[in-house]
């Protein structure tokens, strides 16, 4: 019985790395046949031999050429006419040489300029050597993919004088309607992929180089039976096939079309970093997010850090504020660990986003912002929720002053110090007072917004969500001295509520939906789900955000092998450049070091192949704003499934230190790497 065998998932375009990859995807649709007595494959030359060697490979039976010939129309050599195959078979297109009025003394001559040329491929493709016997046998005719299937016709109608036993169409991608055509020709189609539209073959490969005729005569002499092929995919290595499905990524930053293929529509994109001070996952995250925002509309920056001190920065990058220079409006992050955004990299960023908006307005198109998440601010969010309110409404500015004031109980503008004392009971808790003060501010809001139109409503929602950190806050940091999961889970359940928040200001504001890239730690971009931390009911940003958004949601993590790092040595210490040892064996960093690539991007949004190995279980590194060397398995690494944890990943052998813009002695002197001088 014929049968049409689609993949579990259609992806659009750019499935197959090169053609090889694509014939092991097939291999594995065409397992059946393994084992099976008088089963022979023939590629049709020459962009199909490689796709037919690893699919002849993996069976374990003879591959041969077979030769199709495109009928070019005289005069118009791109529009075929018809085909002629191995054998002397000629198909013709009647329409198609009625439509362009050729005679047949025009065909015959094109017939025979195209034989001469077949019969020359078949003398040199198989040098010397007799075609295979196909009569009696089951024929797996293999090409890269389908389009109108006129060479494949022209294939299937010679070999039929042959009188095989059964004939097999394999391909890696085709149109439906085609696929289903020849379903009713042949005994059996097995097509890896039909992307909808189907635009062209080659817009379902990265890599379509046309195939040479060396390339054919290497391939066709290279055996597929025995023992050496028997065991080639067994013995084949993660990190081979993870070579085999990597896109280079120079600098971190790959190609333009692999990310439009992961990207795609999706609403929110977070991009990880695998520690708060590695200079190459700054930069890398800033250029794709400068192609977010030009070519795929992205209005927004959300990154781990607090809202008051990111949103001084989006009042400078919008032309708004009273900051002279990008240096002066990162001046806001002053609480430890000050290098994660007073940093070189994203001072430059944020030169551009300004020059960025400045075309935007006077383009009249719309402009990208910059956010915080994080709710570490609790006296500063304070502090500007009444700041806003003496402005708009001084007799509500002075309820706020006194809910507030609870907190100077703790005598400190630690909200350590109020969790603590809160927590043991050395001090009253003020989550009555936090709680009155933002339903307040709720309940009034749209009074204060109907004043000054859009920059009252800015304002408005910049205070409302002061309001909403300093509830948060409270929160957190009483849990603080409870459970760690718990303390955890707000922060990021925070996170994903403001991320909510400003997905919606955003889209009422400017009334289009907002599309936001977000900045975090791989810790909190990746999916808890598959990590150890899940287990313990742990959540994180990345899960909250999948859940939460479904496929419009795509999840980016960096990692690197060795390098340099800026981290401190204990929380509120100075920053310092310290060495970071190369991974432990048996992680993903060790991993992507031995596919031997200095950069490259893995996804199986791009390599369906690669997601076996990235499904396996491994310990992986997460450096926050301190690295210990000494104690790295216990203070570093847990046990992550790559391929779950996040959509794409993004790996830099090596690495070097984030640049702070105040450098401390520590910083500039670096630290002498704990392998010297043997490391050397």
């Amino acid at each position: 019985m014929t049968t049409v065998r689609e993949p579990a998932q259609q992806r659009p375009r750019r499935i197959f790395r090169d053609r090889l990859e694509a014939g092991r995807v097939l291999a594995r649709l065409l397992d059946g046949y393994r084992g099976r007595e008088g089963v022979v494959v023939l590629g049709l030359a020459r962009g199909g031999i490689p796709v037919a060697w690893e699919v002849a490979a993996a069976l374990g039976v003879p591959l041969d050429a077979f030769i199709v010939r495109k009928l070019g129309a005289p005069g118009h050599a791109e529009f075929a006419m018809g085909a002629l195959a191995t054998g002397g078979r000629v198909v013709v297109n009647d329409d198609v040489i009625r439509a362009l009025r050729v005679t047949p003394q025009e065909l015959r001559e094109v017939c025979e300029r195209e034989a001469r040329e077949l019969v020359r491929r078949e003398e040199a493709y198989r040098a010397g050597r007799p075609p295979l016997e196909l009569a009696g046998k089951t024929v797996i005719l293999v090409d890269d993919g389908l389009a109108t299937g006129a060479s494949m016709l022209a294939a299937v109608q010679a070999l039929r004088e042959a009188n095989p036993a059964e004939i097999v169409i394999a391909v890696p991608a085709a149109p439906e309607s085609t696929c289903r055509e020849f379903a009713g020709l042949v005994d059996d189609v097995v097509c890896a992929s039909m992307p909808t539209p189907f635009l062209a073959v080659g817009e379902s490969f990265w890599n379509f180089e046309q195939v040479s005729d060396n390339e054919v005569r290497e391939l066709l002499a290279a055996p597929t039976t025995g023992d050496a092929t028997a065991g080639l995919r067994v013995a084949e290595t993660p990190a081979g096939v993870i070579a085999r499905g990597a896109v280079d990524a120079p600098s971190g930053v790959p190609p333009r079309e692999a990310l439009e293929e992961i990207v795609g529509d999706a609403c929110v994109v977070l991009i990880g970093e695998s520690s708060h001070g590695t200079r190459e996952f700054y930069e890398a995250r800033a250029e794709i997010t400068k192609w977010l925002i030009q070519e795929k509309g992205f209005c927004a920056v959300a990154a781990e850090a607090d809202w008051p001190d990111a949103y001084r920065v989006n009042r400078y990058v919008r032309g708004h504020g009273d900051d002279a220079s990008a240096a002066e409006a990162l001046e806001g992050f002053e609480r430890f660990p000050s290098w994660m955004w007073r940093n070189v990299t994203v001072r430059e960023f944020v030169r551009w986003l300004r020059a960025h908006n400045a075309e935007c307005r006077a383009g009249g198109r719309r402009e990208a912002g910059f956010y915080g998440l994080d709710l570490y601010s609790l006296h500063r969010s304070m502090h500007e929720v009444i700041d806003y309110l003496d402005n708009v409404d001084p007799t509500a500015a002075q309820r706020a002053r006194e809910r507030y004031a609870c907190f100077d109980r703790t005598g400190s503008d630690d909200g350590q110090a109020y969790g603590y004392a809160a927590a043991f009971g050395a001090g009253m808790s003020c989550e009555r007072q936090v709680v009155e003060q933002l339903v307040e501010l709720q309940r009034h809001g749209l009074q204060y917004a109907r004043r000054d139109g859009l920059l009252a409503e800015d304002a408005l929602f910049y205070a409302q969500q002061n309001a909403q950190t300093v509830r948060n806050a409270e929160q957190y940091y009483r849990a603080m001295f409870g459970s760690r999961v718990s303390s955890w889970n707000m922060r990021d359940q925070h996170m994903f509520q403001t991320l909510k928040s400003l997905r919606a200001h955003l889209h009422s504001r400017d009334g289009q939906p907002a599309r936001i890239v977000v900045w975090a730690h791989n810790s909190h971009v990746g999916d808890a789900r598959a990590t150890e931390v899940g287990a313990d009911g742990q959540l994180t940003l990345g899960q909250l955000v999948r859940e939460g958004y479904g496929e419009p949601a795509r999840l980016i993590g960096f990692t690197t092998y060795t390098g340099t790092v800026t981290a401190a040595s204990e929380w509120g210490a100075v920053a310092e450049r310290k060495a970071v040892l190369p991974a432990l064996k048996g992680s993903v960093e060790e991993l992507f070091h031995q596919v031997n690539r200095p950069q490259f991007l893995v996804s199986p949004l791009l390599s369906r192949e690669t997601a076996e190995p990235l499904d396996t279980v491994r310990l992986g590194r997460a450096i926050g704003v301190i690295y210990l060397p000494a104690t790295e398995r216990q203070s570093h690494y847990y046990h992550v499934r790559p391929g779950g944890q996040f959509d794409a990943m993004i790996h830099i052998d090596r690495t070097t230190a984030l640049e702070p813009l105040e450098l401390t002695s520590a910083w500039v002197a670096g630290e002498t790497p704990e392998t010297y001088p043997t490391g050397l």
